[in-house]
């Protein structure tokens, strides 16, 4: 073997020790595994995915406080748990819910549960009518790509209507002056604050995406301003 032959085989073999005892840096965040579908997403639709999530989780957090505030609600639907019910209303397609809703969807089944004449289960039209709405502004989609475009408009309609629906549920009363969903404090009760919060992060995820929609896609959202008593819901 040649002295030339030698000195770069040695050279190769230092080189491939050294990249065995190559610690990788530390980080705190995981690195996230490479997909495929990720060509063809913007950094505006992981934003949009990432918001979505957040309201989804949101909303199920919500529609389970709501069952157990109101467990007589349960009797009425297909029973079983809060967990097992919250689950079937956020399957991809909510069990029972075109018999159980009389076909409304949306801000219509939302309406569901404010009705004296409605006997069902007004948690399950209440959070299942919130989860139709939200998706409607997110164009009935949880993934998004290059061709999607979401309307800001929609998501700030949504947020507004969130509002009307947390003012619905802390206010809307049978004729005998009962409220139709228990939610926070009543009466002597200790003061309870987590619905208003929760209520607080959608509406905030929702006029957050908002703008930053209107201002990557150069759009004007149209303000509107309804008094709550008499508010009603705006179309998306």
């Amino acid at each position: 073997m040649t002295p030339c032959r030698s000195l770069t085989l040695l050279i190769l073999l230092c080189l491939l020790l050294a990249g065995c005892n190559t610690t990788p840096p530390s980080s705190d965040v995981p690195a996230k595994p490479f997909n495929v579908r990720q060509l063809g997403k913007s950094d505006i639709d992981n934003v949009a995915e990432v918001h979505l999530g957040e309201v989804l989780a949101h909303l199920e957090a919500l529609m389970l406080k709501l069952y157990r505030r109101n467990p007589r609600e349960l009797a009425k639907g297909a029973g079983g748990t809060p967990e097992t019910a919250v689950q079937a209303a956020f399957g991809p397609v909510p069990v029972g819910s075109l018999s159980a809703l009389q076909g409304k969807r949306g801000t219509a089944a939302i309406q569901l549960a404010f009705d004296n004449n409605y006997h069902g289960d007004r948690v399950f039209a209440f959070g299942v009518g919130l989860q139709q709405m939200m998706l409607t502004a997110y164009n009935n989609k949880r993934e998004f790509f290059l061709t999607d475009e979401l309307d800001p408009q929609k998501l700030y309609n949504s947020a507004r209507n969130l509002e009307i629906a947390a003012w619905k549920l802390h206010n809307d009363r049978r004729p005998d002056g009962a409220l139709y969903l228990l939610s926070d404090s009543t009466g002597n009760e200790p003061r309870n604050l987590s619905y208003e919060r929760l209520f607080g992060k959608l509406i905030a995820t929702q006029d957050a995406l908002a703008k930053i929609i209107a201002g990557h896609r150069s759009r004007t959202i149209r303000q509107i301003i309804q008094r709550l008593a008499g508010a009603v819901f705006l179309p998306i």
